[in-house]
């Protein structure tokens, strides 16, 4: 396995409601690994379904097939060295457990976090008005309110971000990787 200059690559895998906090974490935690050398790639699960899975809609089907495309990528990326960090909701645990499959595989360390914010948090924070707009009829199928979300069932860390700040979300997930000698 090729290796960045400060350790090996991993996919760490940010799930959990819209407006949970996967994409703030993500860029905080990418931000220090990045200032100490590492290779990092942010797939936001927003930007992908933009480019890489356009067309896309929220079917189960299409669901499982943005987070099998948004798996392969961040293994790839993996795999050669780069700390791939993805937050995405992936609301099906049997899609997720595809993609650690497909990381085990290859022998490609995955670190599954669970950003387990309650719905109703998710709704006050509200980022993108998706909360909003399915109070008013507007949005059918949103996740963790009128379409399923299942929590996984072992992730490797768990964060209330409701009792926490994002730096300390993100210095949490950054002590796991190095508790796994993932940041060498």
């Amino acid at each position: 396995m090729t290796t960045s200059p400060k350790g090996q690559g991993a996919t760490v895998w940010l799930t959990g409601l819209p407006s949970a906090g996967k994409t703030t974490i993500a860029r905080i935690l990418a931000g220090r690994l990045r200032s100490e050398g590492h290779r990092v790639e942010v797939l936001d699960g927003d930007e992908i379904r933009r480019f890489l899975s356009a067309g896309l809609g929220f079917s189960r089907e299409d669901r499982n097939t943005n987070v099998q495309r948004i798996g392969l990528v961040a293994e790839v990326l993996a795999r050669n060295g780069v700390l791939a960090v993805v937050p995405v909701i992936a609301p099906y645990a049997d899609s997720r457990e595809a993609v650690r499959k497909r990381h085990d595989a290859s022998g490609t360390p995955y670190v599954e976090v669970h950003v387990a914010t309650p719905v109703d948090v998710c709704s006050e924070r509200d980022v993108k008005g998706l909360y909003a707009r399915q109070a008013a009829g507007q949005l059918k199928g949103l996740t963790g309110v009128d379409d399923p979300y299942e929590p996984p069932a072992d992730p490797a860390l768990v964060l209330a971000t409701q009792d926490q700040t994002p730096e300390e979300s993100a210095a949490s997930v950054y002590a796991l990787l190095a508790e796994r000698g993932l940041l060498v």
